[in-house]
């Protein structure tokens, strides 16, 4: 291949049906080349945690062996971590493995939003709200990218479930998607310019992603700037002539020379513009042009490095929930005596989900192993099997029976691996029966239980009092053995926070009885209040709430303040607190900050999460942190307007260790913007008396008759009600001086 690739060039010298192919793929992994010209067929490949390069060719589902990579801990765990500076040294890790494979694109990360715990990819995507799922997803893309090859942002966009993923039609009203599920596409986009943005396979309102223009132009490009190339995911495009036309590039997979000769034809009849067909072509050879340096230079994978970066990642994601003192000293860490270790888990651990992003590990630690490296000859049972899930007497009672003379029992439970994979739905929040069933046995015959659990969401827990401790993993990846026995010795230290709140109940979810839809529709009926935000605005108990975690050590919040400056859409507010590690042990603390707006006039949720920060500290050290929120921190989407407004009054920043535990606030007042509208003869009478120009050509109209009582005399409940009407109503009921054609003259005035 020559030094220099001249996207111009070659685009002005290829034929209407080499630039048709160039638009879909040439297999399941490949782009198509054009040899004449020297275009090469590049490579992309299945993510995010790891790059699943097939070594054969592909099959009809690319599912075929890969060639083995780090497998690193999933989205749910990455998030978990909230620590963008780590993920990004994960991120700088899977970019050079992606490099060394002599691949292109590695497709990921999922930044959808997790709308309920029962969605079977949960574990590809990082959290239930937009802020963490963006910062994280962003310092993935920095991380990859940085190594020279390209990204693949997913999946924009309203891809919240598995169930009929590929039909079905997610009705979401614009302000719920503003708000909660386009928030982390924005941020990544904006913030880090992912080479590629991947649609997703399901209808946003009753038109495929694929050819739904205002995603993929409207926002994406023209609000958002993105600047690369937009690629299908794998059999979402229906009609190639009408996903170009919407903004999607490249279809992938292959597909046959059919689509390509429709899209020939397209142009030939004037049904597709040739300017619309040359800028995908363009996107698409830009891709290859900037794949090609890193992709001539190879480079060495320091496998043990990478393992150790793993493992690093693991612990960090790992959520200590509970850990309450028994015989008075906290459970954890671990101090000795006859440990035993129950469960199938502990030894064929799970480690990732299922589907298209399974990783071919290069190598694979387990906790019980990895415990016994560190505590010597740790006992083991079973306790239960993994492949039918059904009662074995045996196996419980040899498990509770070494339980009676151990000093602290270690159970491994968990989802079984058929429970989440990618294509279809969780099948129960809770764990299977036998699990409960064993846990529920040794904590009759000792309190001291610990329990470590393996699944990629959040699963019930009405077996939390049988525990005096819990620490959830999520799907930790290859080194998720050796993490669990740092965290549980005390060589690591928990700091893990969770990215989505742990229900009580199924029945107590947002989209429960709207999921996962009916007849080819899910409807979005929860709106804007999703994971935490539905828990805390509807004053529901949770078992553990959103941004919650334990360590082995307690922090501190002082000196919590907040400083206003600005107007409207130029507003900030700079934020202040200084954290102290309190106890004897170096840990680290994520300090959250949220916003409520108390005097809103739409509803919004009772806080929401705008900014976050994790910082370490040593025994008895502080550090004050600093953050500054903009407008949009502060803004709801404004339906009527759409756009971004600034409402004025008061607003309190909160500042805390969960959505539930705040550890200061501060009322601020915020000088808001201007927030009428157009109005219309059905605006009604508040409408316009809230508008500087509306109201003083409304008065006139008002005015009663004599004797009558006016505005200001009406008593509340007329008032009211008539504050609601809209101003046609009091032409058409003859209550003023002015028919139809004059109101509509009022409305051209006032707009005017």
């Amino acid at each position: 291949m020559t030094e220099v690739f001249d996207v111009e060039r070659v685009l002005a010298e290829l034929t209407l049906e080499e630039k048709a192919s160039l638009t879909s793929g040439a297999d399941f992994w490949h782009l198509k080349g054009v040899d004449r010209l020297a275009v090469p067929q590049i490579m992309v490949t299945d993510g995010p945690h790891g790059v699943r390069k097939q070594v054969a060719s592909s099959d009809h589902l690319g599912l075929g062996e890969a060639a083995p990579a780090t497998c690193f801990p999933t989205a749910a765990a990455l998030g978990s971590s909230w620590d963008v500076d780590l993920v990004r040294r994960v991120g700088q890790a899977l970019g050079r493995e992606t490099r060394a494979h002599e691949v292109a694109v590695l497709l990921g990360p999922g930044v959808n939003i997790k709308r309920t715990p029962l969605c079977g990819r949960n574990f590809e995507y990082v959290s239930e709200d937009p802020v963490v799922s963006g910062e994280i997803g962003a310092a993935l893309v920095d991380g990859i990218q940085s190594q020279g090859v390209g990204t693949s942002l997913k999946h924009y966009a309203a891809n919240n479930q598995e169930t009929d993923r590929m039909r079905v039609s997610a009705d979401v009203d614009e302000r719920t998607l503003r708000e909660i599920y386009l928030p982390a596409f924005e941020r990544v986009v904006t913030q880090s310019q992912p080479w590629t943005v991947m649609c997703a396979y399901n209808k946003v309102n009753g038109t495929f992603a694929s050819e739904h223009d205002w995603l993929l132009t409207h926002v994406l490009r023209d609000e958002w700037g993105f600047e690369g190339l937009v690629v299908s995911d794998w059999g979402a495009v229906h009609d190639r002539v009408a996903s170009l036309a919407a903004g999607l590039d490249l279809q992938m997979p292959a597909s046959g020379p059919r689509p390509d000769e429709e899209v020939a034809d397209a142009v030939r009849e004037g049904r597709l513009a040739p300017d619309v067909l040359d800028q995908a072509v363009r996107r698409v050879l830009r891709l290859v042009a900037r794949s090609l340096p890193a992709l001539a230079e190879p480079v060495d994978v320091d496998v043990d490095a990478h393992h150790a970066l793993a493992r690093e990642a693991a612990a960090a994601g790992s959520v200590l929930l509970k850990n309450d003192s028994v015989d008075g000293a906290a459970l954890l860490p671990l101090t000795g005596g006859d440990v035993l270790v129950v469960g199938e888990l502990a030894r064929r651990p799970r480690y990732q989900g299922a589907g298209s992003s399974l990783v071919n590990p290069t190598r694979l630690d387990d906790a019980l192993t990895s415990l016994r490296d560190r505590l010597g000859d740790v006992a083991f049972q079973p306790g239960f099997t993994l492949e039918d899930e059904g009662d074995d007497p045996a196996l419980l009672d040899a498990a509770v029976t070494a339980a009676r003379s151990a000093s602290t029992v270690v159970a491994f439970l968990g989802l079984p691996a058929q429970d989440e994979s990618e294509g279809y739905d969780r099948p129960r929040l809770g764990l299977p029966d036998n699990q409960v069933a064993l846990l529920h046995a040794l904590a009759a015959v000792t309190p001291r239980v610990v329990v470590v659990l393996a699944n990629g969401s959040a699963v019930d827990m009405p077996w939390r009092d049988d525990a005096a401790a819990i620490l959830e993993t999520w799907l930790a990846g290859q080194a998720g053995g050796s993490a669990v026995a740092d965290l549980l010795t005390g060589a690591a230290e928990p700091s893990g926070r969770l990215t989505e709140t742990i229900p009580l109940r199924l029945e107590d979810t947002p989209a429960f009885g709207s999921f996962p839809g009916e007849h080819g529709h899910v409807r979005y009926g929860e709106g804007i209040l999703v994971g935490y935000r539905w828990y805390d605005t509807r004053l529901l108990e949770v078992a553990y709430p959103f941004g919650h975690g334990l360590g082995y050590t307690t922090f501190g919040y002082d000196e919590i303040a907040a400083e206003v400056s600005g107007v409207g859409p130029d507003v900030t507010v700079g934020v202040r607190v200084r954290v102290t590690n309190l106890g004897d042990r170096a840990g680290a603390e994520v300090v959250q900050v949220y916003v409520r707006d108390p005097q809103a006039s739409v509803v919004r949720p009772v806080r929401e999460l705008k900014a976050f920060a994790k910082v370490a500290l040593e025994p008895g050290r502080s550090r004050t942190l600093t953050f500054e929120l903009a407008a949009r921190d502060l803004a709801y989407w404004h339906a009527g307007q759409r756009r971004w407004v600034v409402e004025g009054g008061s607003f309190v920043v909160e500042v805390g260790a969960s959505s539930r535990d705040v550890r200061g606030a501060v009322e601020v007042e915020v000088e808001g913007e201007p927030l009428w509208g157009e109005l219309t003869e059905m605006s009604t009478i508040a409408e316009w008396l809230e508008h500087p120009v509306g109201s003083v050509l409304l008065a006139p109209l008002l005015e009663p008759p004599p004797g009558e009582p006016g505005l200001d005399e009406l008593d509340a409940t007329t008032l009211a009600m008539m504050l609601q009407m809209p101003a046609r109503a009091i032409v058409d009921f003859g209550f003023a001086p002015v028919d139809l054609e004059g109101l509509a003259a009022l409305v051209a005035r006032a707009n005017a």
